[in-house]
């Protein structure tokens, strides 16, 4: 399976600018490009990918998705007068042409095609096309909002064509909702469209009605348009993350693509005078590490919007670093979405709740009137007061007035996996694991955990994996190596030694335990988080860090194990920022699929330190999840069971009674006033 990322770039797309004077078009600028790919260039990332020569696109394929006339109108501009241009630009809105615009725009199609066909045809993982004009405000038969083809609109009809692909999912994070790819598929049940953007009421361009949440597509595609409205600037990494957690990613996981794409606006970014946003470019390595595991791990990145240079070229690094899979960065202070955004995914839940069924058995509120609509009243002498003046981030807003800290760099250990194993299980291993031996110095240590923890150990098996999980640990904190694997027959000793000798070292520890019986960790002091999911009821939990989720059909069951760990896991482990994870399998029915999509998803965590410790019994999932921490393709889950009422049930039980501690939990206002009335 292929394990490389594509990189799509030709400086012929900036060789076209504005010719007049047009303040709404003045920030598209041929740096853009230049910017983004002269970053990737001095970080070393662009050697790193596969570099994949652009083509352009035929008018057959520029005809999947637009009208024979309007081609035929636009292969008219290069021979255009600077006059006739203008002319020509003032039946669209907000986009200029140029006479090598044409020429460009067929570039861009085909460098998105590109990248299609070499993630399809298994020649890279993944990749990302720097392209320019971009596409997704471009409709059927009219340039629009720069766009003058719609790239990724005529990719996923490409890959329909050319693949065969029955469902593609769109996942479109630029600032300005892409209407044009909206209007292309809101019938279509096999593109699940998913968009967030500024809405502000419709005051915020493209200022239209069918931007808003309660358009779910027509016809046979209804459920299959998201709209997640922003309606008011300043949106941070929480609410970004939070709309992931509790409505894309279930549906995604629901829907079950082939194929994803990203319209990967990054005007949506700190810093962009379009998008007046707070959310850092580090949460795009975040986003692009929770799409990875989906598809068998075929995702498309195009670019469309971003106009502030520097956020926009950081936020392009972090996003491919994440294709190659280096380590996710740390986001501090996730914590509770605001109010508005906690509001527009409650009416999103709701507008959606008759089509998904990760939506239609739970608690979902219903559909509220936003908090920020009074901004839509009227001000002294008559004069309208615009949303962003009562949320303190006026329009005047410049490049310098924003300051944020340039992101680190996320360097990786020089091995990323080592396993311990007992003996005669070197052959399970992929290729590029080591194999870990216990280093001397752990006997004294283990010695001395025993004496803290009141244990003595005699069984020499016990004892051997006892020091092959502490030289593990004491690899990862020496950044030897990034993760690792134990297989061990006291599970329960074992995850108790690893939690007493990471917190000598690191702040906060997450332990995920797959399976049924007790682990003995202490977790009253908020150090140790625990979270289990299986399929005997344990104890009743009182403690906010011991979370039990109890599946009917156990986490044998996909749908329901990976709902409880979207919905739930997720959000609690990215808020609580743990230093380790401790990925804990026993005596379960999980299968090698859910598996492998939990530990790929847990990299994202903890600059990917993650130990992952398995019972003896559970021994055949040791190359599986070898493979998953070395970073390869997940593989597909396939179709997966209805998702149980029940479960869904559950899970949701379970969230309102740790809301009033976790932030990242809560989808309704109500939710989150339970909290700081818990304060």
């Amino acid at each position: 399976m292929a394990s490389k990322t594509a990189l799509i770039y030709d400086e012929e797309m900036t060789r076209y600018k504005l010719l007049w004077v047009d303040p709404a078009c003045k920030i598209e600028v041929p740096e853009r490009l230049t910017a983004s790919y002269g970053a990737l260039l001095a970080k070393g990332l662009s050697e790193r990918c596969v570099s994949i020569p652009v083509r352009q696109a035929t008018d057959e394929e520029i005809l999947l998705v637009h009208r024979q006339e309007y081609l035929e109108a636009v292969k008219q501009t290069p021979h255009m007068t600077l006059e006739d241009l203008m002319t020509f630009t003032q039946q669209y809105g907000d986009v200029y042409f140029h006479p090598n615009i044409f020429h460009c725009a067929k570039l861009a199609i085909g460098a998105t095609l590109q990248l299609v066909d070499s993630v399809m045809t298994e020649k890279v993982r993944n990749g990302i096309a720097l392209v320019r004009p971009p596409g997704h405000h471009s409709q059927r038969s009219a340039a629009n909002g720069f766009c003058v083809f719609n790239n990724v609109a005529i990719a996923a009809h490409y890959a329909k064509k050319r693949y065969s692909v029955k469902r593609v999912l769109i996942v479109d994070w630029d600032v300005h909702h892409g209407q044009g790819v909206q209007y292309c598929f809101e019938e279509d049940p096999s593109v699940l469209y998913f968009s967030w953007h500024r809405f502000e009421h419709q005051s915020f361009w493209p200022s239209l009605p069918e931007s808003d949440y309660d358009n779910v597509g027509k016809g046979k595609g209804a459920g299959f348009n998201i709209n997640v409205p922003w309606n008011k600037v300043g949106m941070t990494n929480s609410d970004y993350l939070s709309v992931f957690f509790h409505v894309l990613l279930p549906v995604a996981y629901e829907f079950n693509p082939e194929l994803v794409l990203v319209s990967a606006g990054f005007d949506s970014a700190i810093g962009d005078p379009e998008g007046h946003m707070c959310a850092t470019p580090e949460i795009f390595a975040h986003l692009t590490h929770l799409l990875m595991p989906l598809a068998g791990g075929r995702l498309c990145t195009v670019l469309e919007g971003g106009y502030h240079l520097t956020s926009l070229a950081q936020s392009v690094c972090q996003t491919v670093q994440s294709l190659l899979g280096d380590p996710a960065p740390l986001l501090p202070s996730v914590s509770s979405p605001c109010d508005s955004a906690l509001e527009s995914l409650q009416n999103v839940r709701s507008a959606h709740q008759p089509y998904w069924t990760c939506f239609k058995h739970s608690a979902t509120a219903p559909v509220s009137e936003p908090s920020t609509k009074h901004c839509r009243t009227q001000g002294g002498a008559g004069e309208e007061v615009q949303p962003e003046q009562l949320t303190g981030q006026a329009e005047e807003q410049t490049e310098e007035e924003v300051v944020w800290p340039e992101p680190l760099p996320r360097t990786a250990p020089p091995v990323r996996t080592a396993a311990a194993l007992p003996a005669g299980g070197e052959d399970t291993l992929p290729q590029g694991c080591r194999r870990s031996v216990e280093a001397p110095h752990t006997m004294g240590t283990v010695q001395r955990l025993g004496d803290e923890l009141n244990e003595e150990v005699k069984d020499e098996r016990v004892v051997r994996s006892l020091r092959q999980v502490i030289s593990l640990l004491d690899q990862v904190e020496k950044k030897e190596i990034r993760n690792g694997l134990a297989v061990v027959p006291d599970i329960s000793l074992a995850v108790k030694f690893a939690v007493q000798h990471a917190l000598s070292s690191t702040d906060r520890v997450l332990v995920v335990f797959v399976g049924d019986g007790e682990l003995s960790v202490d977790s009253h002091d908020g150090r140790v988080l625990l979270v289990q999911i299986c399929s005997k009821q344990p104890k009743p939990q009182t403690s906010q860090y011991h979370v039990s989720v109890c599946l009917k059909q156990g986490p044998g069951d996909v749908a329901g194990f990976l709902h409880s760990v979207l919905v739930l896991l997720l959000p609690l482990a990215y808020e609580l920022s743990p230093g380790l994870v401790l990925e804990v399998l026993v005596h379960s029915s999980v299968t090698e699929a859910a598996w492998v999509q939990l530990t790929s998803l847990l990299q994202g965590l903890a600059l990917g330190h993650t130990l992952a410790l398995l019972q003896e019994s559970q021994g055949a999932l040791v190359r599986a999840s070898a493979a998953s921490l070395m970073g390869d393709p997940v593989p597909a889950l396939g179709p997966q069971g209805p998702l149980s009422p029940e479960d869904v049930r559950t899970v949701e039980e379970e969230r309102r009674r740790l809301e009033v501690t976790w932030g990242m939990l809560h989808t309704s206002v109500a939710g989150k006033k339970s909290l700081e009335q818990n304060k």
